[in-house]
Order: C-alpha cells, then sequence, then structure tokens
C-alpha cells in the first residue's frame, strides 16, 4: 500500500490579488466555472457549502463511463489565506482515493501565488497520474477564471437576516441596486432559483441600460449566485454571486463577479466598474441601516 501514498504540489503565480483567487478556490459559483479539466467532461454540483464544517459534492461526467463522485470536507478556511479539506473520491460506491488538500495564497494588489499540496492515498488503484493531471488542468483554469474576477466587499452594522431581506425582496431591490444617481424599472421580477430580474438601469442623464438576471442558486441568509446579461436574453456578461457572513453582529457582504473574458474585466475596470460597485454596496448598506 505505501507505494499508492503520494505527496503532490502544485503552484500557480496569477496575476490577480489574492481576493479574487481566494475567491476563484473558494466560492461555490466560482469553482463551478473552473471546475472541469476538460472539455469532455461536465461537472455536476449536487452540494456545496464552503464553510468550516460543510461539505461540496459533485459529480464528474463523461460520456459512456460511469460517474464520478467526489465529497470535499471544509477543515479550515482562513480568508485568503490558507484552507484544509479532505477528498473522497469513488466510482459506483467504491472509494477510489482519500486526499488532505491544503491550499495557501499569498500576493499583492496585483499578482497571487498559489500553492497546492495534495498527501493522497490511492485505494483502488493507483490515483496519482490521474491526480497531476486533474490538478494541473483545473488549476489552469483557476488562474483565468481569478484573472478576471471582481471582489467588492462591504461589512453592514445590520443583521444578517435584515441585509439579506433587502437583496431579495422584490419590492425593496430595486429601490436601492445600482450606483449613486441611478433608478431601476422593472419589467418583470421573482427572486428564487430559476427566476430573473428583467431592468433597466437609468443613469443621472437619463442614459438606459438594459439589464437580465437569471438566478440559479439562492441559499436563505448565506448566498446567491445569478448570471448576468445585456438586456434580455442579451450577450452574457458576467456570472456572479453575493454571500452574507454574520460579523460580530454586522454583516459582511460580498459581491464577486467573473467576466465572461479577461478584456471584458479590463473594460470594466477602466468605465470605473469597482467604484460603481462600491457605491451599489453603500446605497443597500444606507439602505438597510436607514430602516
Amino acid at each position: 500500500m505505501s507505494d499508492r501514498i503520494a505527496t503532490l504540489t502544485f503552484e500557480r503565480d496569477i496575476a490577480a490579488p489574492p481576493d479574487a483567487v481566494w475567491a476563484a478556490w473558494t466560492a461555490p459559483a466560482a469553482r463551478a466555472i473552473w471546475a472541469s479539466p476538460a472539455p469532455s467532461v461536465t461537472v455536476e454540483f449536487l452540494e456545496a457549502d464552503t464553510r468550516v464544517g460543510g461539505r461540496e459534492i459533485s459529480l464528474c461526467k463523461v460520456e459512456g463511463q460511469p460517474d464520478i463522485r467526489c465529497e470535499i470536507s471544509w477543515l479550515v478556511l482562513e480568508a485568503q489565506k490558507l484552507s484544509v479539506n479532505a477528498e473522497v473520491i469513488s466510482c459506483e460506491g467504491k472509494t477510489q482515493s482519500v486526499s488532505l488538500v491544503t491550499a495557501t495564497v499569498t500576493g499583492d494588489d496585483a499578482r497571487s501565488r498559489l500553492s497546492v499540496t495534495v498527501q493522497l492515498s490511492s485505494l483502488a488503484a493507483d490515483m496519482e497520474a490521474g491526480y497531476r493531471e486533474g490538478f494541473n488542468a483545473g488549476l489552469d483554469n483557476l488562474a483565468g477564471v481569478a484573472e478576471r474576477t471582481m471582489i467588492l466587499q462591504r461589512t453592514i452594522r445590520a443583521p444578517r437576516s435584515a441585509v439579506w431581506g433587502a437583496w431579495v425582496n422584490p419590492e425593496t431591490l430595486p429601490q436601492w441596486w445600482g450606483p449613486d444617481g441611478f433608478s431601476c424599472r422593472t419589467s418583470r421580477i421573482d427572486l428564487k432559483s430559476g427566476g430573473e430580474w428583467l431592468f433597466d438601469m437609468i443613469g443621472p442623464d437619463g442614459t438606459v441600460f438594459p439589464n437580465h438576471h437569471r438566478y440559479h442558486d439562492i441559499r436563505p441568509e448565506s448566498r446567491l449566485g445569478y448570471t448576468l446579461y445585456a438586456g434580455e436574453n442579451g450577450p452574457k456578461h458576467a456570472d456572479a454571486w453575493a454571500s452574507f457572513e454574520e460579523d460580530d453582529g454586522a454583516t459582511r457582504v460580498t459581491l464577486g463577479m467573473v467576466f465572461a473574458t479577461v478584456s471584458e474585466f479590463e473594460e470594466a475596470k477602466g468605465f470605473g466598474a469597482i467604484e460603481l460597485g462600491h457605491q451599489t454596496l453603500g446605497k443597500l448598506d444606507r439602505f438597510v441601516t436607514a430602516e
């Protein structure tokens, strides 16, 4: 059995700050984007709860082959620094491997290094080659996702239930959404998994910006995931999520967006999307705390 025990190491230097790399590594919406190691592989997430004690369950599917089940248990999460998780791989009810995965993130405002160590025990067969191939492909994908990810955060001095309620109430969301001076004109809104929000954002000068959000992952008072389109059924703009964490009586809100391409991400930064996004979270803060 000793010849089936291996320690594998992987490193990537990524042109993105640590918060973007950490989000790509841990946020369920981002993990779903890069998880597939090849176009022929489909990854279906059955469960995703990224917190200490939480777990992630996914099925790796290749046409004509039995599904591979991956179950992750999160053991340590130190934001933007360190994660440790246990991973069990099985196929047709038989455990193939067990591993301990440790990831560290270091860097500055422009670049990061992601270091991953996998302590692998192969059970049904020697899994080392498959792990090397899978992790190398996945981390290459992750680097591409991180380099087009925008992360915005704000701590709001209000209970999580109040902040969540302002976001998922169809009456209140249009009241605060958007940067300073912008308003929303809603055509239809259904804030649930499988629902959508079709609306126009109207700028201070009257310019109309068509928007279409499609919601696919809503976990009460925890997170919501959605896809942004430029108008009804228009071009995809970004995959996005918002998460809500208790923080000593307050609520830490994280808004993440993975743009369709790096060029679109750079273009968004160029016209001030980061500043405008912070204005939006500021409006949410004022809306909730004024109540």
